[in-house]
């Protein structure tokens, strides 16, 4: 019997991938946000995929969609973040166009999660 984890979900795995951008990408950010705009994006981007790690595991469809709502939430905060960002001149070169790619991707999945939770589709040890 094969075991599953959150980690076999698409949408963690592209909400992890997020993470590990934002950390690159807010790496060179102004000292002076560090516990700023560089705090609250990365904390915000670790929420998404600790809220499907979290959710994974819930046994009722309303609790994993519950936490996979907060996950949704803080992808919203992260494209405020991203648009921030943009806007205060901290994003050079191509980094605004790999965030925004990133932010869709990974909110395609999620939603797409969500629904096959919603419909009946997704069981606990689907690798959706």
């Amino acid at each position: 019997m094969k075991t599953y984890s959150f980690e076999n979900v698409i949408a963690w795995q592209k909400a992890h991938q997020f993470v590990l951008l934002t950390y690159q990408v807010t790496r060179h950010f102004p000292e002076e946000e560090k516990f700023g705009l560089t705090s609250q994006f990365r904390r915000a981007a670790i929420s998404i995929e600790a809220n499907i790690a979290e959710g994974y595991k819930k046994i009722s469809k309303a609790d994993k969609l519950r936490f996979y709502n907060i996950a949704q939430g803080s992808l919203e905060e992260c494209r405020d973040y991203h648009l921030l960002s943009r806007d205060l001149g901290y994003l050079f070169g191509n980094e605004f166009d790999l965030l925004h790619a990133s932010i869709e991707e990974t909110s395609k999945f999620l939603n797409s999660y969500c629904k096959a939770i919603s419909d009946n589709v997704a069981m606990k040890e689907d690798p959706i």
